[in-house]
């Protein structure tokens, strides 16, 4: 076992973690973090996704201890106000919403480097994430209303 900090949503965090235990079991089940889920543990269905430095990860990939001292956002960080969650809920973006921190995030990082995505750069950038209901057509309304409103 090793001594790292995480240091989540802007509380810093001293844990113990093995040497192969991958950031998405540390948020879980030693800090307590909820909104990062585990769907397919192979990093291609984005419910596992966090911001690292404000840079998306795949938590279920990613070894813990790289993360020692680095700044996580998740989910569970964000304000109820903020303006990307707020577009998902006015959007109706969600139906089970097990998908939808993942999809937050990813929108939270494609506006910051992007503020007015078109169509097709949203869908690009998004692309790693699966919504198993199918909501699409409201993901892309809700990353157009957050852009929008972001500007």
């Amino acid at each position: 076992m090793k001594a790292i900090k995480l240091n989540v949503n802007g509380d810093s965090h001293p844990i113990q973690v093995r040497d192969d235990e991958v950031l998405l079991d540390s948020l879980r089940n030693r800090v307590g973090v909820t909104s990062a889920r585990e769907g397919c543990g192979v990093g291609a269905c984005g419910a596992c996704t966090v911001l690292a430095d404000g840079r998306s990860v795949s938590a279920c990939l990613a070894n813990s201890r790289r993360y020692d001292g680095v700044a996580i956002t998740t989910a569970d960080g964000l304000a109820e106000d903020d303006v990307v969650v707020a577009a998902f809920v006015e959007s109706n973006a969600m139906q089970c919403g097990y998908c939808i921190p993942g999809f937050v995030l990813m929108t939270k990082e494609l506006l910051k480097d992007n503020p007015n995505p078109s169509d097709h750069e949203i869908a690009e950038h998004l692309e790693g994430n699966i919504c198993r209901c199918g909501t699409y057509p409201e993901l892309m309304k809700a990353v157009r209303l957050a852009a929008e409103r972001s500007r």
